[in-house]
């Protein structure tokens, strides 16, 4: 086994073991992907202040998201197909997430359902739902997710159409993996991820197939999905979908600063800042350089986190001194779970949390909560100027 050091190091072993088309669907984005890739390369136009000569002894990275305590702010966001990147993978992920003690989230569009997770973990975990057309699937899997103890729901808004992913198109993606020659090929070369799923019984959509009549296998759950996402989605319809949940809400997705304060206005608890991982549309601004005006228009009306790009704990640090509560990560332990399953998870978060801890430090703070914008060296224009 080579010395993990870095998420990247994970990435290289995830790339070796899974199937392609699932390698691809996470390691993506729409069109050019110029999104994609600046969500992580605009964290690099940020430096950091270095301090010496301050007490760096007794440092914690507690905090708390959404009133919950955690272990440092960072969530695992929600990921769509998790379980085909390792069998069982939803379920391996909150576990490697209960016991750092941070926040896991789990998909509308996850292998293992809502029921699977509870029943494996201990921990209260967070619920993501599309905002779709369909109001007695919404209360049904609502009401799943509470008897499920779900402390929170994630109400994705920026995905009311699909984006293009070229990549998916043409890998033919589903699950489970159409058996076309190509596939059967792949397959054969990934004989650990094969005898995992070999392994398991969860290889559909749990949510979803068995719970929506008429929906018992992937052809008709492309259909029912392509008729369910909302185009005509409104505040007026989010704030439908809140009332029915009637708990906390974070609202994920939320790329501009007058979509922030409606998010503010309408009530949610907190919001997170968001290209869907540069997977919806091309073009936009990068997470981390749209945060700075969204934290000028509403910071102190409502609890603002990140998500998108991140691939460290110095990136982590970057987002909060900019202004974040908390944090999500996607791709960083979705690469761990495909390398080594629960363990790898596991790795991923120790790994983000030495390089914020460590970083933290060399910036001359010891308590994650007193981190501010002073640590950092902003190039002039980064979040501003445009016309």
């Amino acid at each position: 086994m080579p010395v993990i050091t870095n998420i990247d190091d994970l990435k290289h072993i995830y790339r070796r073991r899974v199937p392609r088309m699932f390698y691809d669907y996470c390691e993506s984005g729409s069109w050019t992907e110029q999104t994609f890739r600046e969500n992580v390369s605009d964290f690099h136009e940020i430096h950091l202040r270095q301090r010496v000569a301050v007490d760096m002894s007794n440092r914690t990275t507690r905090t708390r998201m959404i009133g919950q305590d955690v272990a440092m702010p960072v969530a695992l966001a929600p990921v769509g197909l998790t379980g085909m990147q390792s069998a069982d993978g939803e379920i391996k992920a909150a576990r490697a997430a209960e016991k750092f003690g941070v926040p896991f989230t789990l998909s509308t569009m996850s292998i293992c359902s809502i029921e699977d997770v509870a029943a494996n973990t201990s921990a209260p975990f967070w619920f993501q739902i599309y905002t779709l057309n369909d109001d007695v699937f919404n209360r049904n899997v609502l009401d799943r997710a509470r008897a499920a103890g779900c402390s929170a729901l994630v109400i994705t808004v920026d995905l009311q159409i699909m984006g293009q992913r070229h990549k998916d198109l043409k890998n033919g993606l589903s699950a489970p993996p159409k058996p076309t020659l190509k596939n059967i090929l792949d397959l054969a070369t990934k004989w650990r991820w094969g005898l995992g799923m070999l392994g398991t019984r969860r290889r559909g959509f749990g949510n979803i197939v068995g719970h929506v009549d008429g929906v018992s296998d992937p052809s008709s759950l492309s259909a029912w999905t392509a008729e369910k996402f909302d185009p005509t989605l409104n505040w007026d319809k989010i704030r439908k979908l809140m009332d029915m949940w009637g708990g906390k809400v974070i609202l994920k997705g939320i790329n501009d600063p007058q979509d922030a304060e409606m998010a503010a206005r309408a009530g949610a608890d907190a919001i997170v800042v968001s290209n869907h991982g540069g997977r919806q549309l091309d073009g936009a601004l990068s997470s981390i350089r749209a945060l700075p005006s969204i934290i000028d228009a509403v910071g102190d009306k409502v609890e603002v986190h990140l998500d998108s790009g991140i691939r460290s704990g110095q990136d982590v640090l970057k987002a909060l001194a900019l202004g974040a509560k908390g944090t999500f990560i996607g791709r960083a332990f979705v690469y761990g779970l495909g390398a080594m399953g629960e363990a790898g998870v596991t790795a991923a978060l120790e790994i983000i949390h030495k390089e914020l801890d460590l970083s933290m430090a060399f910036c001359g703070h010891r308590d994650i909560n007193d981190v501010t914008r002073d640590i950092l060296l902003v190039p002039k224009g980064f979040s501003d100027g445009w016309q």
